[in-house]
């Protein structure tokens, strides 16, 4: 228990300033036990005997974020560290939050928490562990154990359902067998919850898992995912083309394909929520647009194929055999995704380069035949590096031919010392000096002009100009 992490240092000395004015005071929950795990916090609580006024007036700048509960923010310097008195919680409102909380003792506030491995506290200043729980156990035991009776304590917060699957597929343990019977009785009181909670709480087991795949089977074998994402459930058990799909039906290409998120060269896996996740695989260029984060991926993933499920019909294959077919499911499964996003409250941004990754991801399919001019607006896209790590994922998740992946990949480093997508040598105002009438006429032209700028049809300007007047000569007066 001796790692030093920036946020530490101040968390330490909260716990030192409350214990010198005769409060009891620890590290608390998460923090405990990722040390005990060997992992570094990604933050450091406090549990105390002190209450919430006796905190506030013990620090110089606190923050009373949840003071009916028992919760001040303790400011120092760039670290916030929340500070919680000791409590028991009676009742529900929301399913979410207690009606009540009385301050009690450590033991009493270990007992209220929701899993054996969250609810053991750590004294820094005697270096002691204080385990009411039985938490210390279940870590070496690598399983999720509710505290007490896992009924009760999903009836206090019915997220904490999905918070099991998380932690289970976070830390790669296995949910105690009581436990995980209660979630599967219970999954429906999870319709409760906000969106808001549920989006967070889903990105958080996509983003942080080894096995994002393996969590959403889980979610679905538990009863989860029929409640926060139906739209999933017809993927379960929906054929595919064998030849094109040799691993299975549509859930299953999804669950290996998130599996297989951030599993290329030089790329590791993200460690929060709000790390990007950059082409390591791709050449670099000047205008690549942006990266897209951990979320965005899962995501684009998750919904790539939602559509598949009801736009499934027998048809005719190329060879002219009958086969499943899926037509237009990328354009349908973008208008899902477009509701569920919407549903989840996800930012503008993210739901449109989530959609728009999802509408195009059949593109690939035409690269090596597609006209230069085509092709470079596709690398030159603002999702191009999500519609490009979506593609590598869904061939390595099905047929495993990746020729398209590597033609892009090949013309992108033929491109890398010159624009994808050049300034235009002509623009509106040009075409008006050649006597074309402003209109839908200028807007036309100008497209022509710049695919014929990119797929080099003209030495220069100049040349392109004469074209113009050829094809659009200036009405006789």
């Amino acid at each position: 228990m001796t790692k030093i992490v920036p946020q530490k240092k101040p968390a330490t000395n909260v716990v030192q300033t409350l214990q010198r004015k005769g409060h009891t005071a620890f590290f608390a929950g998460g923090c405990v036990r990722d040390e005990l795990l060997g992992r570094v916090p990604k933050d450091y609580d406090v549990a105390t005997s002190a209450l919430p006024e006796e905190v506030e007036a013990l620090f110089p700048k606190t923050i009373p974020i949840g003071k009916a509960f028992g919760v001040i923010a303790v400011v120092d310097g760039a670290a916030v560290i929340e500070v919680a008195t000791f409590r028991e919680d009676f009742g529900t409102i929301d399913g979410r939050r207690p009606e009540s909380v009385l301050f009690s003792a450590a033991k009493e506030d270990a007992l209220r928490r929701d899993f054996t491995i969250n609810g053991m506290f750590y004294d820094p200043v005697a270096e002691q562990l204080h385990d009411y729980v039985h938490g210390q156990r279940d870590l070496k035991r690598r399983i999720i154990t509710a505290i007490g009776n896992p009924v009760e304590r999903f009836k206090e917060d019915h997220l904490r359902m999905m918070r099991a699957v998380r932690f289970a597929h976070n830390l790669g343990f296995a949910l105690d067998p009581a436990t995980e019977s209660a979630i599967r009785d219970m999954a429906h009181l999870i319709t409760r919850i906000s969106a808001e909670r549920i989006e967070l709480e889903l990105s958080r087991t996509l983003t942080d898992s080894p096995k994002p795949g393996d969590a959403l089977k889980h979610l679905y074998e538990i009863g989860l995912l029929q409640y926060i994402l139906p739209e999933i459930v017809p993927m379960v058990g929906q054929e595919q083309p064998p030849q094109f799909h040799p691993e299975g039906d549509v859930f299953e290409h999804t669950v290996l394909m998130l599996n297989l998120m951030n599993k290329q060269a030089g790329m590791p896996a993200p460690q929060s929520e709000t790390e990007h996740v950059g082409q390591a695989s791709l050449p670099a260029h000047p205008e690549t647009k942006s990266a897209y984060s951990p979320r965005e991926l899962a995501f684009t993933v998750l919904l790539h194929d939602v559509g598949k499920p009801p736009t499934a019909c027998m048809g005719l294959g190329a060879d002219g055999e009958p086969r499943i077919r899926f037509d237009g499911h990328a354009q349908v499964g973008a208008a899902i995704a477009e509701d569920i996003l919407i549903r989840l409250k996800f930012p503008n941004k993210e739901k449109k380069h989530i959609v728009d990754a999802i509408r195009d991801h059949m593109r690939f399919m035409d690269v090596q035949q597609m006209r230069t001019s085509k092709l470079r607006k596709m690398i030159g896209a603002e999702t191009f590096d999500l519609d490009m790590e979506l593609h590598r994922l869904d061939c390595l998740g099905s047929h495993a031919m990746l020729d398209n992946y590597d033609y892009v990949h090949s013309y992108m480093e033929e491109m890398a010392n010159e624009p994808i997508l050049p300034e235009p040598w002509v623009r509106g105002h040009d075409l008006i000096a050649l006597g074309i009438k402003e209109g839908k006429l200028i807007g036309k032209i100008l497209r022509e002009a710049y695919d014929a700028q990119m797929e080099s049809r003209f030495a220069d300007r100049e040349e392109m100009l004469e074209w113009i007047k050829a094809e659009h000569p200036p009405p006789s007066s």
